[in-house]
């Protein structure tokens, strides 16, 4: 033939063809190969198809063709095709295979990949089979869209399933190749992304398609590796230009086969996946590179139906339809807010307000569609906690000044978030972009400007940052800002003319042998950074050198050994399977200090609930003690007088091992075998369930408190009432502490009315009005069966406003870690307290209590203050005593079975205080009998009175 050599046809008909694609790859080209021959199903050849490499590639391809004649052909192109497509169809023209599949030489099969598509096929009758793909890096792999694979499926056509064209590679999946044939199925020529046009058609033509859960594709990548992959060099706007193509082409394909009904999948699939890979990275190219890809994106986009920005996820939506608009700078921060992988949401822009909805952009707002799809409220950012949230920031001069650096910059202020009175600190932190939590740091000066925070800071890199060099060599720029003690991070970027050209010298820990100074470029993370760099001898001789043997094909396999060796040991040095190994042999025996204790609450979410109140307790005492608080993500809020612990650190389990008493109510680390020097005593972390009439049966069946009574480790657990006594099977179990909850002392004792006072100026309670109301639903989970970390408000907030402003203020409390989305614009009728802490404090400031079966209740009936129960309907609800959702028996207040009904009841709370008295008490005396106010009080003196401490 006249446009590539090769080998004679093999005469048998093999069960698959892999055509294995190559280009300037000898030193990996061999290891793919090997993957397919090796399979478990003997009938597999190979087709070689090497697009006119420069390198060894034609003679590797030779080689293992003369081994293996009868199963390894080999093709070459005379000139290179600049694209996959025409190597594949050369692949498919001299396939002999009943089935075909497709190999880059840099990737490789799984053992077992034939065997399993070609055994699908066969079983199913499939055009099509496609299994797991798998994206190995050095340190680690994820599965390529697992959702779609999670088990087996068989579909007639792509209609039953439009989401396998969120899976447009064509490598995970095994062709039949008089399908391909019948269908006239090629791949495009001259075009990059061609696997999507590809696979869409196959999709559409394919009489069925099989779906398998088995592992059939190793996508190799390699971060270090030379030169990025075609597909994946997004800096090239031909190849933006070129992804725009196939799209076109797969509408077509689309409107030919009368697939109108799955385009708009496919659309939504352009703006969450393909659209956001640039925009993600739009922050680190030049100004003419984003204003050449607004100019290829916007006539494209302008071809979609509005319903395509509404029907895909937020944040891609808004990016998108910013594009569209022009609006590069809001599209970008968008894609800040849409993160890869694990990265935290970054606000970048400052929305904007109108009637009583929050905008991302106070822009583009004529059209009804652009307002739905620019409508954030739901996301909260104008009422989340200010450490929740990740603000933008810019980096606007980084010089040098003699061997000093000096940086300023300014930081968004969304929506005022950051108030005029706040007390600001600042610390600039250079942060390792590969090791989390390794980073170096200096302070940073902090003012208002325009609207803005503004902030500078000078000093002395050679002395500031030390990095190890090899392993270390990027480093980020962040900002830790202070307000009003509270922290907040700030992620910096630059717009390229503050950090042009600039480098500070650098003195690695492995000499500057390995690096000598840091260079500012901005990453396709979009944060400001610092890479290492060559400037003096010897680091311009060996730098490079080691750069260009990790290049090769062993030095990646030595770095991808050691990027695994490292990896490995510091998960298994943080990894909680040693920890507690290391715990029950070794830490036990360290000496227990007397008096210590360590208290956590919520798994060292909070500090509140019972451990808060008997350390408050036990503060009060003439008694000597040391106490040790666990925290989880934050030491806000903990008290200053406690040493704290990082909940899961070393230091945490080294604490547990020598406290002589434990006190939590959730639950402390499974595994942890209790020393019998050390006392555990539980408590509960919420009030307690309503009991059921019928308790579940069976083995291992548990319900209410049984559920903590059954922990083996404990010594003592607090109870309320002989109805929380529920001894397990065999009679063994914590002994009971009949004290009550010393949480609940407040609620008899009346509280600390300073610190009252204080949180009443804190949530801006006035006394214009007459009753604050306390809505407290329940724990709710997601669809993944976790709490949900947000939720709807089942709460009618607008009527509420409107009808009973004047006199009422609804303090909004969500349950567990979830927060609360309330609309802005209430004007401090409706009150978000996601950030209070401590649930007594809110029972204590409040009037009444709107709930629906959260146990919180049981804790509040203490107060003999009115309760309505109010659940929104439709709602689903567990099922409780009598059919109603959750409650007990005495119902201590009005069941509202509406808006109407909530409504009246809360305007009319002195009768259902009235109405209520009765079932109140009688409430209180089932459920509380032990709340007499000195829980806390009896239990200090019962585990600290007369014992000596230990201050070693």
């Amino acid at each position: 033939m006249d446009e590539e050599r090769g080998g004679e046809p093999m005469p048998a008909e093999p069960d698959v063809t892999v055509v294995v694609i190559a280009f300037n790859d000898a030193s990996r080209l061999g290891r793919a190969v090997r993957s397919a021959l090796g399979q478990s199903l003997p009938g597999v050849e190979v087709v070689i198809v090497d697009d006119a490499s420069t390198d060894a590639t034609p003679a590797v391809a030779a080689r293992l063709a003369a081994r293996a004649p009868d199963r390894v052909r080999a093709f070459t192109l005379p000139v290179n095709s600049g694209g996959c497509g025409r190597p594949r169809n050369i692949g498919i023209r001299h396939a002999r295979g009943r089935y075909v599949m497709f190999l880059d030489s840099d990737d490789t099969l799984d053992p077992h990949a034939c065997r399993n598509m070609v055994a699908a096929a066969e079983a199913t009758g499939a055009d099509l089979v496609s299994g797991r793909c798998v994206r190995v890096l050095p340190d680690r792999e994820h599965a390529w869209y697992a959702r779609l694979y999670r088990e087996s499926a068989v579909y007639d056509d792509i209609l039953d399933n439009p989401d396998l064209l969120y899976d447009t590679l064509a490598t995970n999946k095994c062709y039949r190749r008089a399908f391909l044939d019948r269908a006239g199925l090629r791949f495009a020529d001259r075009l990059h992304y061609e696997d999507l046009l590809f696979s869409a058609e196959a999709y559409l033509g394919a009489n069925r398609i099989a779906v398998i859960p088995h592992r059939v594709y190793n996508w190799l990548v390699d971060p270090r590796a030379g030169a990025p992959s075609i597909t994946n060099r997004r800096a090239e706007l031909s190849g933006f230009a070129d992804r725009l193509e196939i799209h076109r082409r797969i509408d077509a394909a689309l409107r030919a086969h009368g697939a109108d009904e799955i385009a708009l999948v496919k659309d939504v699939k352009f703006i969450n996946h393909d659209l956001l890979l640039y925009l993600r990275e739009l922050r680190s190219r030049d100004p003419w590179h984003r204003e050449a890809f607004v100019g290829l994106a916007r006539p494209y986009l302008e071809e979609l139906d509005d319903a395509v920005f509404e029907a895909a996820d937020k944040m891609p939506a808004i990016a998108a339809l910013m594009v569209r608009e022009r609006d590069i700078e809001s599209a970008m921060a968008a894609a800040d807010h849409a993160p890869k992988g694990r990265g935290r949401p970054v606000l970048s822009i400052a929305p904007a307000e109108r009637d009583g909805r929050i905008y991302w952009s106070g822009e583009h707002l004529r059209a009804a569609s652009a307002r739905r799809v620019l409508d954030i409220t739901a996301l909260g950012v104008h009422s989340a906690p200010l450490p929740d949230l990740v603000l933008g920031g810019r980096v606007t001069a980084m010089r040098r000044d003699g061997k000093a650096l000096r940086m300023s910059g300014t930081v968004v202020n969304p929506l005022g978030r950051i108030p005029e009175d706040a007390e600001l600190g600042g610390r600039l932190e250079i942060r390792d972009r590969r090791r989390p939590g390794r980073a170096f740091g200096v302070p940073a000066t902090v003012r208002r400007e325009n609207g803005r925070i503004a902030w500078e800071t000078v000093f002395f890199p050679a002395q500031v940052i030390r990095p190890i060099g090899l392993v270390d060599q990027t480093w980020g720029v962040w900002l830790r800002l202070t307000v009003g003690g509270a922290p907040v991070e700030v992620r910096l970027t630059s717009e390229g003319t503050a950090h042009c050209d600039l480098a500070v010298p650098v003195r690695p820990r492995l000499t500057r042998a390995v690096g000598d100074r840091l260079e500012a470029y901005v990453a396709a993370t979009g944060e400001l950074a610092l890479r290492m760099t060559a400037g003096r001898w010897p680091a311009r001789v060996t730098l490079p050198a080691l750069r260009r043997v990790a290049r090769t094909g062993a030095g990646r396999r030595w770095w991808r050994r050691f990027a695994q060796a490292e990896r490995r040991l510091r998960e298994r040095f943080a990894a909680r399977s040693l920890k507690t190994a290391v715990f029950n042999r070794v830490l036990v025996r360290l000496p227990v200090r007397r008096g210590t204790v360590v208290f956590e609450s919520r798994n060292g979410a909070r500090y509140c609930g019972d451990p808060k109140y008997i350390f408050r307790a036990l503060r009060d005492s003439a008694d000597p003690y040391r106490a040790i608080w666990s925290y989880r993500d934050t030491r806000r809020g903990f008290p200053d007088e406690a040493l704290l612990v990082k909940r899961g650190s070393w230091a945490y389990y080294r604490a547990l091992a020598r406290a002589e008493l434990w006190i939590d109510d959730q639950g402390l680390p499974a595994g942890l075998v209790k020393r019998p020097q050390t006392t555990y005593v539980q408590t509960s972390p919420g009030p307690a369930p309503a009991p059921v009439d019928d308790p579940p049966t069976g083995p291992g069946a548990v319900t209410g408190r049984d559920a903590v009574i059954g922990n083996d480790r404990a010594d003592h657990i607090v109870v309320r009432s002989e109805r929380d006594v529920r001894t397990p099977a065999g009679g063994s179990g914590p002994e009971p502490l009949r004290t009550g909850c010393p949480r609940n002392d407040p609620l008899i004792t009346g509280g600390d009315p300073h610190e009252l006072a204080a949180l009443r100026r804190r949530l801006g309670l006035s006394g214009d009005r007459r009753y604050a109301v306390l809505y407290a639903p329940a724990l709710r989970t997601g669809p993944d069966g976790l709490p949900a970390r947000s939720f709807e408000l089942a709460f009618p907030l607008e009527r509420f406003a409107r009808e009973l402003g004047g006199t009422h203020v609804l303090l909004v409390r969500a349950p567990g870690s979830a927060t609360a989305v309330v609309p802005p614009g209430m004007d401090g009728t409706v009150i978000d307290t996601s950030a209070v802490h401590d649930a007594t404090l809110l029972m204590l400031l409040s009037d009444a209590l709107v709930t629906d079966e959260s146990p919180i209740m049981f804790d509040y009936a203490l107060l003999d203050r009115p309760m309505v129960f109010y659940a929104a309907p439709g709602a689903p609800r567990p099922t409780g005593a009598r059919g109603r959702p959750g409650l007990p028996e005495p119902v201590p207040g009005p069941v509202a079975g509406g808006e109407d009904a909530l409504l009246a009841a809360l305007a009319d709370l002195d009768g259902v205080r009235r109405e209520h008295a009765a079932a109140r008490r009688r409430f209180t005396e089932l459920h509380g009998e032990y709340d007499t106010g000195t829980a806390a009080k009896a239990i200090v003196e019962r585990f600290f009175a007369g014992r000596p401490g230990d201050d070693r």
